[in-house]
């Protein structure tokens, strides 16, 4: 996925209310813009670090610059909540992601559960149907080492117990974790920061719902989701 147009380099001043950021562009203005992503960010919010945005000229935002990339631990990091599902999609065109390029048809955001949304429905005449959630993934705290959630999520662990629903209901239900980061080559919950996620998980699990984590390469030009990697987890269901 080519970012088109090019993103803008600028150096981080701060990021607050969840959806702000601050920075300083290359030729010393300073600029507030949009951050598309309303979760912690720990780890990637330290003033001073390269950044790049992206920039839409006309209309009537009220903030051209938002923010994409955040180098952090030598490398870049992918913090837009809104790319996982477009490069999960591109990972099952690939290949990547075991069988889920062989079945028919693909359908995204539709409603199922209570009050939620689907990432991607896949469906075939003789597979049945496909439920695949996608979660953002950006926490490293150790080297080579991916971690989700980086803060309590309800609403994640409900997507869990809704996954494994659908099992029981007859469906095939997956769990992909999209690390938007380079410099990993694995993936393990957070269990000491969400325990209810990590339980959620492993009920999930027990169910039957099927679980990867895909990794990205990341560059100021592009961002591809590249490979699998494994999940650290003695309760897993791998996705075939």
């Amino acid at each position: 996925m080519l970012f088109d147009p090019p993103l803008v380099p600028a150096t981080l001043i701060r990021r607050y209310k969840r959806f702000l950021f601050d920075a300083e562009l290359e030729s010393g203005e300073l600029i507030t813009g949009s951050c598309p992503n309303t979760g912690s960010m720990r780890g990637l919010t330290t003033p001073g670090s390269r950044c790049y945005l992206t920039q839409h000229s006309g209309g009537t935002r009220k903030y051209p610059h938002a923010l994409e990339l955040v180098e952090a631990d030598n490398t870049l990091v992918g913090i837009n909540t809104g790319r996982p599902n477009r490069l999960v999609e591109d990972a099952i065109d690939e290949g990547l992601i075991g069988s889920l390029g062989t079945y028919a048809e693909r359908k995204r955001e539709q409603k199922y559960g209570i009050n939620s949304r689907i990432d991607i429905l896949l469906q075939d005449p003789e597979k049945g149907l496909a439920y695949v959630e996608v979660k953002n993934v950006h926490f490293r705290r150790h080297d080579g080492l991916a971690e989700f959630p980086d803060s309590v999520t309800t609403r994640g662990a409900k997507h869990l117990e809704e996954l494994g629903d659908m099992v029981e209901a007859g469906h095939r239900a997956i769990m992909v974790y999209l690390i938007q980061r380079g410099d990993v080559d694995r993936l393990r919950l957070c269990r000491d920061l969400d325990p209810a996620y990590a339980s959620a998980f492993d009920r999930a699990m027990s169910r039957g719902v099927e679980a990867c984590a895909i990794r990205c390469d990341i560059t100021a030009e592009q961002i591809r989701a590249v490979a699998m990697v494994p999940v650290e987890e003695t309760r897993l269901n791998s996705v075939s």
